[in-house]
């Protein structure tokens, strides 16, 4: 992000109107390969098609606020594999982190990750050195920490079904597991900080807190994610769920969140009623079946929908409701431009 984005954005989480109604759309390799015309193990394993496809985007559409910007990842392969997951890759699809831990009872055995050495986290960090240079002549800096989130990360490492099951039938192992995952994402995330010292945010994604109810959210999930975002004193503290959202809205607030990033399935006006006045929402159109799927005509159609389904404009950030997915195409990207610009005055 440049140092106005920045700023803007800082102004919107303190719920300034801005002069001009932000966009942002959070972006990675589901979608970045494809639109920029290259396959999906190209930009994994080259720095200069990453930093291409990364330049690209933000040069075709400088209206928009992507975020976290510039990021340094390999899908879901990334925390697993410093748990030593075996990852499996395609020409075109995203790449598979399968498990590492068979029963809840190799849990107390888990070894804890070395950031600065296991997995693909060195990898990360060194595209990210090797591109620094071109980032900032482009006028943009690495401002975000980001990590998986404690009970996604859990997912890999164990399954869905198992870690879920292991929560309800042993709960002393899941925590054992979610301490071990929050002091590496800790530890992770002020690794990065340390070494680009530009970064002002934490960035947390975590799809399987929609998976929970309002009993298991308090105890697996808050406490977890509070500590987490008091890594360090970071100004945007960033969190994204676009699975079933309303189970922990209630809490962000108290969490330490002041952005979040949900599922289309819930209303700006519901997720505002729920998380209150003091938590910036990125949101909300359909990733796949409007952006990604729709004409444009059926993007413009949306975004006067979700303009309209809220009063109060302040601490928006209009974007879909999830992260861009694959197969967008710039002509629906500049339909949901245009619209806003015609729709929030």
């Amino acid at each position: 992000m440049t140092d106005q984005q920045w700023q803007e954005l800082l102004h919107i989480l303190a719920g300034e109107q801005p002069a001009k109604p932000p966009i942002g759309f959070i972006i990675d390799s589901p979608w970045l390969p494809g639109w920029s015309g290259m396959s999906t193990l190209d930009y994994y394993t080259s720095d200069d098609l990453w930093l291409r496809a990364n330049l690209q985007a933000i040069n075709t559409f400088p209206e928009v606020m992507f975020l976290p910007g510039f990021w340094s990842e390999y899908g879901m392969c990334t925390e697993p594999s410093a748990f030593g997951s075996r990852l499996v890759w395609a020409e075109q699809n995203l790449p598979h982190a399968d498990q590492v831990v068979a029963s809840m009872e190799q849990i107390p055995g888990l070894q804890q990750p070395r950031v600065t050495t296991d997995g693909l986290l060195p990898f990360m960090i060194n595209r990210l050195k090797l591109t620094q240079p071109q980032i900032q002549q482009a006028g943009h800096k690495i401002r975000f920490a980001i990590a998986r989130g404690p009970l996604n990360i859990a997912s890999f490492l164990m399954g869905t079904t198992e870690f879920l099951t292991t929560m309800m039938m042993d709960p002393d192992k899941a925590h054992d597991l979610l301490g071990k995952i929050t002091d590496f994402i800790i530890a992770w995330l002020e690794y990065q900080r340390f070494t680009f010292p530009t970064i002002d945010g934490i960035f947390i994604l975590d799809d399987i807190v929609g998976f929970v109810g309002d009993q298991e959210c308090r105890d697996f999930v808050a406490p977890y994610l509070t500590k987490i975002f008091a890594a360090f004193k970071a100004s945007v503290r960033f969190f994204h769920n676009d699975a079933q959202g309303l189970v922990c809205a209630p809490y962000l607030e108290s969490m330490g969140i002041n952005l979040f990033n949900f599922s289309f399935n819930h209303t700006m006006q519901e997720m505002r009623d729920l998380v209150g006045d003091n938590v910036t929402l990125l949101g909300n159109v359909p990733p796949r079946d409007i952006l990604a799927q729709g004409t444009a005509q059926d993007v413009s159609k949306a975004v006067r929908e979700m303009v309209d389904s809220i009063q109060d404009k302040r601490r928006i950030i209009w974007s879909c409701g999830g992260g861009m997915p694959p197969d967008v195409s710039s002509e629906n990207i500049n339909a949901f431009i245009a619209a806003i610009k015609d729709c929030v005055k």
